[in-house]
Order: structure tokens, then C-alpha cells, then sequence
């Protein structure tokens, strides 16, 4: 590892650095669970020794199992309508690493990614962070450096042990609540609730989007005001992002807009102008994206119970000659409540992602029989996808998804 170090101070380009953080910082996005650190004292260390960037500027801070990426960008995409210079950061990235910062939607560049990972090369082995930890303060570094007005902060994983979790917004936003990550979170909607409900600071506002009677009191046992965004009147305006979840997530994202609209000017052309063109001001991919016509190709993320759910119901009011999923998985998901959902009269391509934590397709084949899903494993998700494509009519459907993973070897 020394000898690694040393390497990497005398000589990194973007990709080296990459490799350095993959190998120094292990990631969930690579290896999954194990490479999480909870509790908030590495990075509070790692914030005291780069100077609390996150004080710099106003942030928004967005959590939730489902729809938290679809809701930060296009509140990203209505501030930069009002003008502001917005920051923003999520995870895991579709294709490359920079996605997970963005200034006005623009990637942070390489050339700081490479700076700053020269300027912590001391620092990394020291204090021994997650990659998430590290690449929370890169982010915010960034901004500081970058003078954003308010940046839109979005929690990797939970919310009141979560790194983000440092920062005091202007306002705290939570879409729903639903089974993932138990083994961390709690086996229990509301372990899993008062989990998120961790980022509501006490006498700053929050907006839950989606809350059942049951799980209402938690959140508003935090001493704050909570408007539930779900009570609220469907609105007219358009959304770029299709998919069911979507009709949720734009009732948080009004609802937040509403609140914000109390502390900085944002018009109501900026409100409908970044709910139209959310990807282009954003670069957001992957939300009931569609790929191509004749046959209608479609990729989401969606990658747990609920998210799966949305996603068959949409799908079964299409109208196709034959539905064909290419499907792949990673192996710390709750992999049989999601077969257990899908259509049993598609034709099945299982794959998976060229990662570490993907569920080998024949593994997946196996365990899709138990539910009456039949069809052939694939070694890639190119070839799985090309499968279908020579399989295809232009009347079919053709469905990927699974897996974050999955989308994004694809989109």
C-alpha cells in the first residue's frame, strides 16, 4: 500500500486516480455493503481538516429509498432556471464518476478530480475514509471552489448516520420510505423511517412525499414543520421525466419549491421551465428512459420492491406483442421479492454487470424459475440486450433494467 501511495504522488492522470480511490477507499458501488462506514466522525475529521467547505454555501438536502435522484435534479434543474449557480451531488454514477458532481450540470473536471485526490494522498491513509466520505468532501470542496449559490445534496445511503449528513440546509427532503438496504437500515418501515427522518434539523422545514398515516409521527417528532407533499392537489404542468413515480416526485418537488420560494426568489416560469427540461439542464439518464423505437426500448434504475412494482405496473399498460426484460441483479438486493413481481408472460434475457457485486446470470436464471420466469443467461449485458434486439418484433417491448448497473451499461 505504501509503495501505492508513493506511485500515485508522483504521477496520476483521471484514471489512475479513479483506481487509487477504488483501491484506497473501497465503495459500495463496487463491493457493496461492506465498504459502509456508518456514524459521522471520519467525516467530521475529514471536514475539519479541509476547512468546512460545506458551510460555504446553501445547500438542500434530499434522502428517501426511492425517486431521491429524479427529485434532486430537477430541483437542481428549477434553481438553475431561477438563475442560481447550482451545485449538485448524487450517487452512484451511470457511466463515469464525475456525474456525481455537477455545477449547472456540467461534471466536475478531471483535472480537479486528479488535484484534489494528490492533495489528500496524506490525509487517505490517515483518517482511513469510505470512498463515499471522500468523495463527499471532493464535492464540497468543489462547490466552495466553485462559489454555487445553494447546491442540492443528495444522501448515499439512510440519512442520520449518513456523511452528508453534516450539513444544515435550507431544507430537508424525504420521497418515501420502502424495503432496501435492510440489513443496515432495519428489517422495519419504521427503523427504516426514523433512519431518513435523521436528516430533519431541528426548526428547519422538511417535505416528506410519501408517508402513511403510521410513519407520519416520526417525522414529526423532529421538532420541525413537515408538509406531506402526497396530500397536496396534482399540478398541470408538464414533467419531462416519465414513469409512475414520477407523479409522486413531482408533488415533492412542488412542495419543496414552496418552501424554498420563503428564502431565495424563484419564478414560476423557472418552476416549469426545470420541471421541461430536467435532463438537458441536468444530464439526468435513466429514469423510464427510452432507448429506441420499433421496438420501444425502455431503461430505469429502479432496483428494489417498490421500484420494481412501479415499473410492472407501467409496463402492463403498454401495448406490445411480446414483452422482453433483460434483467440483472446485484447480490445484496432482496433479489426473490423482486422476481416475485414481474410478469410471468415476458421473455427473459438475465445478465449482469461487468461488477463485483452483480449476481451471476446463470445464478439469476436459476432463482427466476422458482417464479415461473423463463428465459436464457447472457455473460454480458450488451450481448443479452443484442439478444433481444435480433429476438424482437418492432410490436415488442424490450424492458432493462435491474439494477443501476445494468442501465447504465446501456444508456
Amino acid at each position: 500500500m505504501c509503495n501505492f501511495v508513493r506511485i500515485f504522488k508522483d504521477f496520476m492522470n483521471y484514471q489512475e486516480t479513479l483506481e487509487y480511490l477504488y483501491v484506497m477507499t473501497p465503495a459500495c458501488q463496487q463491493v457493496g455493503q461492506s465498504a459502509y462506514k456508518p456514524g459521522l466522525d471520519n467525516v467530521i475529521a475529514l471536514s475539519d481538516a479541509y476547512g468546512h467547505p460545506h458551510t460555504a454555501f446553501k445547500t438542500i438536502h434530499v434522502a428517501g429509498t426511492n425517486g431521491k435522484g429524479s427529485v434532486s435534479h430537477t430541483l437542481a434543474a428549477i434553481l438553475q432556471s431561477s438563475g442560481y449557480k447550482v451545485g449538485l451531488y448524487t450517487s452512484p454514477h451511470l457511466r463515469d464518476f464525475s456525474e456525481r458532481i455537477r455545477v449547472n450540470g456540467t461534471p466536475i473536471s478531471q483535472d480537479y478530480v486528479v488535484q484534489f485526490v494528490e492533495q489528500s494522498t496524506d490525509i487517505i491513509p490517515s483518517l482511513k475514509p469510505s470512498f463515499f466520505e471522500i468523495t463527499t468532501l471532493m464535492a464540497f470542496s468543489y462547490f466552495k471552489e466553485q462559489q454555487v449559490d445553494v447546491a442540492v445534496i443528495e444522501v448515499g445511503l439512510g440519512g442520520r448516520l449518513d456523511s452528508t449528513n453534516i450539513i444544515t440546509p435550507l431544507l430537508s427532503v424525504i420521497t418515501n420510505v420502502s424495503f432496501d438496504h435492510v440489513s443496515l437500515l432495519g428489517d422495519t418501515l419504521e427503523k427504516i423511517a426514523l433512519e431518513k427522518a435523521g436528516i430533519i434539523k431541528p426548526g428547519i422545514p422538511a417535505v416528506v412525499g410519501e408517508a402513511p398515516e403510521n410513519l407520519r409521527p416520526i417525522y414529526l417528532s423532529k421538532g420541525s414543520p413537515v408538509v406531506f407533499a402526497e396530500d397536496d392537489a396534482e399540478s398541470s404542468l408538464p414533467f419531462q421525466l416519465m414513469g409512475d413515480c414520477q407523479r409522486f416526485n413531482k408533488k415533492t418537488i412542488l412542495a419543496a419549491v414552496r418552501l424554498l420560494q420563503q428564502k431565495m426568489p424563484i419564478s414560476s416560469q423557472a418552476i416549469a421551465d426545470g420541471l421541461a427540461h430536467v435532463v438537458e439542464l441536468t444530464g439526468l439518464k435513466g429514469r423510464w428512459q427510452k432507448l429506441g423505437d420499433s421496438p420501444l426500448i425502455i431503461a430505469d434504475t429502479g432496483h428494489n420492491e417498490a421500484g420494481i412494482k412501479l415499473i410492472v405496473n407501467q409496463l402492463s399498460r403498454l401495448t406490445y406483442k411480446t414483452l422482453r426484460i433483460v434483467m440483472g441483479v446485484v447480490n445484496d438486493k432482496d433479489v426473490h421479492a423482486m422476481l416475485s413481481l414481474l410478469p410471468k408472460d415476458a421473455t427473459y434475457y438475465f445478465t449482469n454487470a461487468a461488477i463485483p457485486r452483480a449476481l451471476p446470470a446463470s445464478e439469476l436464471q436459476e432463482l427466476a424459475k422458482n417464479y415461473d420466469l423463463i428465459g436464457k443467461n447472457y455473460p454480458s449485458v450488451q450481448e443479452a440486450l443484442l439478444a433481444a434486439k435480433n429476438e424482437a418484433s418492432n410490436d415488442d417491448v424490450i424492458f432493462v433494467g435491474g439494477s443501476n448497473f445494468i442501465v447504465a451499461e446501456v444508456v
